[in-house]
């Protein structure tokens, strides 16, 4: 049964009455205190949630670079929780990043003994840039909406993170090729050991995560160290079908140790790489990629070290210890018109005779593009070339993992629903569509938040509200359905049944089955792995 702009719109209205909903309401002085594992931390009171920001959950990570996190040392002081803590160091990203990154906040509608639900969202950037403190990804209305606490956090990333110097240095820094997936492992130890006082339930977290994020939780499904850890996860344009083979990571480590002038045949190398400035290393971090010159910065990305990965973690088939895991997989219908379209605007006037060659450049597969190009000409007459363009990169670069993995869960009988995010972008004469990270401030309600890639009119509040409740319904259930929105089915391999969030909210059966069914005639290997 199809829910009606009506229905959803009155459920929306009687939301907005709260002064939460629409960003107003003043800052109390209230200023809670929770002891945690390691010490009392102080939050505030802002709407009716309260919210802690920057609580440390592991150890500085400058002492320990290329290595597994460790726990913080306890502190006797109740500490404030006021401000974000640190990103991880990056090129050109978040200012103030620093190595001594590990921190999460928590926003939570009170810190009292009731077992709400968790979400832990990881956010994007791939694997090299972000932050937990995105004003986008403030989780104050979810909390509010979804009666959920609500964790964001840091990690390491780019070289800090996923440097893979095992062949290197063997018994030094066995774990840098997944040093920041072993943070996100402490960090949902912290939140097991320490959610329930501040209102969480450790045996209902449900993560969530775009682009990057949602990969990182693709690789923590197949990560033994991760098991019990969380009990639902909800992907958004991210997925990691294949890991990073630990012969390639070690021909980038090479590459990328030698770009900053050490000589791995010294004995003090390891020192000195460990001891370098983080400047530099940052500044390293455009070295060109040793494996896939094509890319031109270096790759890093988790690695099947033997350790923390023992396998890829969805091939060849999905992983068993997350079969019972709830699983919500999802995408834009446009995500290289950002992607792509942002550096590259030229791609907007792109010819006849120009697409080949840049199509060639962008599929990140090996396949004829004059055969793709036949192939969207006649199943699709009336697109243009800059619109050929852009699907059929979407199609093979972004889309395709999704269709392996929520294959793979099908074929496993895993409960897994799938969703295209179609409502576009009413900005620019409508050239972006819907774009990749469109659908972040859909899920958190955060529509206002100035400069988001999502629209602020009747159609893009109703598809957020239905978003964002079928994630809060993912947390509370293990099942994204609710009553403002049509039936979800599960995806199967039979119909490959899809929601569509749009105006109006749908479900189709195999949309874009012509460009699932093209694509999957060549192997699926992810891009940098």
């Amino acid at each position: 049964m199809r829910a009606t702009r009506r229905d959803v719109s009155q459920a929306i209205a009687t939301a907005a009455l709260s002064p939460m909903l629409m960003g107003f309401g003043a800052v109390h002085v209230d200023a809670p205190v929770v002891r945690t594992t390691h010490g009392g931390v102080r939050g505030q009171t802002d709407r009716g949630i309260q919210v802690f920001r920057g609580v440390r959950f592991g150890a500085d990570t400058r002492t320990r670079r290329f290595r597994r996190p460790q726990p913080p040392e306890p502190w006797s002081e109740v500490r404030d929780a006021f401000a974000f803590g640190h990103p991880a160091p990056q090129s050109g990203g978040a200012d103030g990043g620093d190595e001594d990154c590990l921190f999460l906040n928590v926003w939570t509608p009170g810190c009292d003994d009731v077992g709400r639900p968790v979400m832990v969202y990881i956010h994007g950037g791939g694997y090299a840039t972000g932050s937990g403190g995105d004003p986008q990804t403030d989780g104050a209305r979810l909390a509010h909406v979804g009666d959920v606490v609500v964790v964001s956090l840091n990690h390491r990333l780019n070289a800090f993170g996923y440097l893979s110097l095992a062949h290197l240095f063997p018994d030094q820094a066995p774990d840098s090729g997944n040093a920041g997936q072993w943070d996100l492992v402490l960090a949902l130890e912290w939140v097991r050991d320490n959610v329930r006082s501040f209102g969480g339930d450790p045996a209902r977290v449900m993560l969530f995560g775009q682009s990057g994020g949602g990969a990182k939780i693709a690789t923590l499904m197949a990560t033994p160290a991760a098991r019990g850890l969380f009990h639902a996860v909800a992907t958004m344009s991210g997925q990691q079908v294949t890991a990073s083979g630990p012969l390639n990571a070690a021909r980038r480590a090479r590459a990328f140790v030698r770009a900053l002038g050490i000589d791995l045949d010294g004995q003090d190398a390891f020192r000195t790489l460990s001891t370098l400035p983080t400047h530099t290393l940052v500044e390293a971090l455009t070295t060109p990629d040793a494996v896939d010159p094509t890319r031109g910065s270096t790759y890093f990305g988790p690695v099947l070290d033997g350790a923390m990965l023992t396998r890829h973690p969805f091939w060849p088939e999905a992983p068993q210890q997350s079969a019972a895991i709830p699983m919500i997989l999802g995408n834009t219908r446009d995500e290289t018109r950002t992607l792509i379209g942002r550096a590259e605007p030229q791609s907007f006037e792109t010819t006849w005779a120009e697409l080949p060659e840049r199509l060639a450049r962008h599929m990140r597969c090996d396949i004829d593009p004059r055969a793709v190009i036949a192939a969207y000409r006649a199943a699709y007459p009336a697109l243009s070339p800059p619109e050929v363009f852009f699907a059929a990169t979407t199609a093979a670069r972004s889309w395709r993992g999704q269709v392996e993995e929520a294959d793979a869960r099908a074929r496993q009988g895993a409960p897994t629903w799938v969703y295209r995010y179609d409502l576009p972008l009413p900005r620019d004469d409508g050239q972006w569509g819907a774009p990749h990270t469109i659908d972040i401030a859909a899920a958190f309600g955060t529509l206002e938040v100035p400069g988001i890639y999502a629209g602020r009119d009747e159609s893009a509040h109703l598809v957020s509200d239905a978003l964002m409740r079928a994630f809060i319904a993912l947390a509370h259930t293990g099942d994204p359905n609710h009553s403002g929105m049509p039936h979800w089915p599960c995806y199967t391999l039979v119909s490959r049944e899809t929601m569509i969030f749009d105006d109006p909210l749908r479900v189709v059966q195999d949309p874009r089955g012509m460009e699932r069914a093209l694509f999957a005639t060549v192997p699926f290997t992810q891009w940098g792995t």
